[in-house]
């Protein structure tokens, strides 16, 4: 929206922008099938705001069975076909991983999924979101159900 109102502004007053500003949504991917639904809402929103489109892949070495790494090139395929700019990293953690790359890309929102995990993994999830949160630029974070599958 603030784009939109500079760019009438500017051509209004007869200014030429030496660039502009778009919004770069990322959305954060593993080898679980339900991405596709996130991928999915990450390409309609940057398609909606006029952005850029990332989809970000952290290796942390857990997606090592013959499945996860079929449904993971899928899940990648995937964003690919929908114009995402994909963009695979290895780190020690997903949190650390993924706050270097919003830095070093200029991310300006990020979409995470929410799995229907419950106990432990619900916890070590919601873990690693608060430790991006800590650790990344300012960011606009949205937090989105996955539908079931």
């Amino acid at each position: 929206m603030v784009d939109r109102s500079l760019d009438a502004f500017l051509e209004k007053d007869g200014t030429k922008p030496t660039h502009t500003v778009r919004e770069r949504i990322a959305v954060y991917v593993s080898s679980n099938p339900a991405a596709q639904y996130i991928i999915a809402r990450g390409s309609r929103m940057a398609q909606a705001m006029g952005g850029e489109f990332f989809v970000f892949y952290i290796d942390v070495c857990r997606d090592t069975r013959l499945e996860d790494q079929k449904t993971l090139a899928e899940n990648i395929r995937f964003a690919e076909n929908l114009g995402a700019r994909v963009v695979r990293a290895s780190g020690r953690s997903i949190a650390d991983g993924l706050a270097q790359l919003v830095r070093e890309h200029h991310i300006t929102q990020v979409i995470f999924g929410r799995s229907a995990r419950t106990g432990w993994q619900r916890y070590l999830y919601m873990s690693a979101i608060q430790r991006f949160l800590r650790d990344s630029p300012s960011v606009d974070v949205h937090i989105v159900t996955q539908e079931a599958h």
